[in-house]
Formats: C-alpha cells, structure tokens, sequence
C-alpha cells in the first residue's frame, strides 16, 4: 500500500480526490496547507507527497523548499491551475518531480504517483558502490576502508552518491546547492567548499581518487 501525503485547502476537492486514492489502495493524510503538512511529515512518513500550489499560510513551492531541507528522497508531486512555462521550471527547480494541471482526472494523478515512486525506488534500488578502495552504504550512510567505516551525513552520502554516478562529469555548483540545501540563501559556495573538502579527507587514503573543483562550475569526481 503507497502512503501518499496530500496537501490541498480546497476541502470539497481534497474530499473527492483523497476518498478516490483510497478506493484505489492508497492510504492517504490530508493536510489543508503547508503548516500542517511539515507537522504530519514528522510522523508520518509517505512514499509520494502530492501538492497544491496556491495554499494560504505556505504555498506549495516554499513547503516543498522546506520539505527538501529534511528529505531530499520522496517525489513530490505539484498541482496547480498555473500554466507559465516558468512556475513548472520553478517547480521543478525546487525538488519537484512531476506537475500537474488542474483539472485533472485521478486516473492521470494515480498514474503519475506510481510512476514516480517507481522511479525513486529505482534510484535508491542500489545500496552500495565501490568507490575505488572504498564502499558506500548510501542506507546506512557509512563509509568503509580497510577495516575502517566512516559514519556519513545524510547529505554527504548523498553528495558523494551523485558525484560517483557522473563519475568524469562536472557536476554544477548550482545543482548541488538547489539539491541539497534547496534555497537556502546561507549556504553559500564558500560553505560548499569546506563540505567537499570533509568528503575528500573521507577519500583520501585512496590517492587515485580525486575530486577536482572546476572554479565556478562545479566538481568533478575522477578515480585514476
């Protein structure tokens, strides 16, 4: 059973769309506004967050910046009624991960919510990577070698997980910071820097491993 976490104010739809998904096998929690749902979010924990845009108290983009601060896995799902080519980048930009105009049929919203917990699913599937001496446990967050393991942040598993997958890419500084910290105007690229520098103190007993900053680009990660 998918526990999906559905955020509207407009409770005669909410009514509708929530009694649909539970027709359908899905447990459902429904929030009125963005307030309520970071409250719910604490205790319970969905697979699939659905999220009306325009909602008083916390509209849908900031709960989702919020949201990302405290969880960067679940997929989130936007409703809105806006068309603008730029409210779905900004969507999207936000952690967002699939958008959908109102009005909708829930054949189309049950359609998107199992594509996009399939996709996460998918994503995390693979726990550990061979870093080259090294092993990841991207659920456990630990770092292993030779014996010894490092306990990881959440956000440095997660970090070094992107950076090993775009192994020889360089990976934007924008993206990294949008990714992990959402908007968070404080975090800023110098902040940035001494958090990859702890992940490379973490890498440094295998001296192939580099990873290299392309001076305002971003980073690269390379095994020699």
């Amino acid at each position: 059973m998918l526990k999906i976490l559905y955020v509207e104010d407009e409770l005669s739809l909410a009514m509708i769309v929530g009694e649909s998904l539970e027709e359908h096998g899905f447990e459902v929690k429904h929030a009125v506004n963005g307030q309520d749902a970071l409250q719910i979010l604490k205790k319970f924990s969905p697979h699939v967050m659905v999220l009306d845009v325009m909602m008083p108290l916390m509209d849908g983009f900031t709960l989702a910046t919020e949201i990302r601060k405290i969880d960067l896995k679940t997929p989130i799902i936007f409703l809105t009624a806006m068309t603008q080519t730029a409210d779905l980048v900004k969507g999207f930009h936000l952690g967002g991960n699939d958008y959908i105009r109102k009005p909708f049929k829930i054949e189309e919203l049950i359609v998107r919510i199992e594509s996009a917990h399939r996709a996460t699913r998918q994503h995390y599937e693979q726990q550990h990577y061979e870093i080259g001496t090294y092993r990841l446990d991207t659920q456990k967050f630990l770092l292993s070698h030779d014996g010894h393991t490092e306990k990881l942040s959440f956000r440095e598993a997660e970090l070094l997980r992107r950076l090993f997958e775009r192994k020889d890419e360089v990976v934007p500084r924008e993206e990294i910071i949008r990714t992990y910290w959402g908007d968070d105007t404080y975090f800023t690229g110098r902040s940035l820097d001494v958090f990859i520098s702890r992940i490379r103190k973490y890498l440094s007993k295998d001296e192939r491993i580099k990873i290299t900053n392309i001076r305002g680009v971003g980073y690269r990660l390379t095994i020699d």
